[in-house]
């Protein structure tokens, strides 16, 4: 279902970006990939090839989401060389390690630009070629801190929070043009999230954290969220440890969950 569609990916240069864009390529989309990093894109993109894409059909876009100036000229080389846009797949992304009080302004100010507005802008970009089409499918990743609350994430929290409203909304606006939105919860996948997490003074933490490194496999994590885009699901939890059951208990037993995140 997936062969000749125009899959665009955000924050494609790494993580469960890169995954992906692995998958779609195996089932023979047409890719534009895009992050800050052209010389990391370059590498996904021969990690595509060797699928058996074809060279042609992926295309490198290199692409800060805090440029929101930058956008309509993206999309416009998107619209060049593949001359429609199925799928954008939101997977920009920053993440945080500190306490509120020991966290500048200016970090949970990047943290919004990155997670939340470079989100919706660059969707608020190409919603218009979908609605002119009457198709199309907008995903964006979130995470189950988008659901719950935990330490030392204030920042990342409060902008999952934030994005799972904001799509939650779209979608129903989105109904009535035959266009779909998904919803992705990751819970602990095995990236390098962590160690590009933001420190409370703006520096990178640096460290895999523990809960990080035993995550899901990124590979199964992706192969997970396809089979979710196939059958259609609005909101695709993706993950294996007691982090998934915490998104259930939270629904029936609140105070439970918010006593447990507190011990943590």
């Amino acid at each position: 279902m997936f062969k000749n569609k125009v899959i665009w990916i955000t924050g494609g240069s790494s993580g469960i970006g890169e995954a992906l864009a692995i998958q779609y390529a195996a089932a023979g989309a047409k890719l534009v990939l895009s992050a800050r990093r052209e010389a990391e894109l370059n590498r996904v993109k021969g990690l595509c090839t060797g699928q058996g894409l074809s060279d042609e059909h992926v295309l490198v876009l290199p692409l800060d989401v805090t440029d929101h100036d930058s956008m309509p000229t993206a999309l416009a080389q998107v619209k060049e060389t593949f001359g429609q846009i199925d799928t954008l797949i939101n997977n920009a992304g920053i993440s945080q390690r500190s306490l509120c009080v020991d966290t500048d302004m200016a970090v949970y100010e990047r943290i919004f630009a990155v997670d939340v507005l470079g989100q919706i802008a660059l969707t608020k970009t190409v919603l218009p070629v979908m609605i002119e089409q009457r198709s199309g499918h907008i995903a964006v990743t979130s995470s189950v801190a988008g659901k719950i609350g935990v330490a030392q994430r204030t920042g990342y929290c409060a902008a999952k929070h934030a994005v799972m409203g904001f799509f939650d909304a779209l979608r129903a606006e989105m109904a009535r043009h035959g266009i779909q939105v998904t919803t992705i919860t990751p819970g602990f996948i095995n990236t390098n999230i962590s160690l590009n997490a933001l420190k409370g003074d703006g520096s990178e933490f640096g460290q895999v954290d523990t809960d990080i490194a035993g995550g899901m496999d990124v590979t199964r994590c992706a192969k997970v969220i396809m089979k979710g885009f196939s059958k259609g699901t609005p909101e695709i939890a993706v993950g294996e440890g007691l982090e998934m059951k915490a998104l259930w208990l939270k629904r029936f037993f609140p105070g439970l969950v918010f006593r447990k995140v507190a011990q943590m």
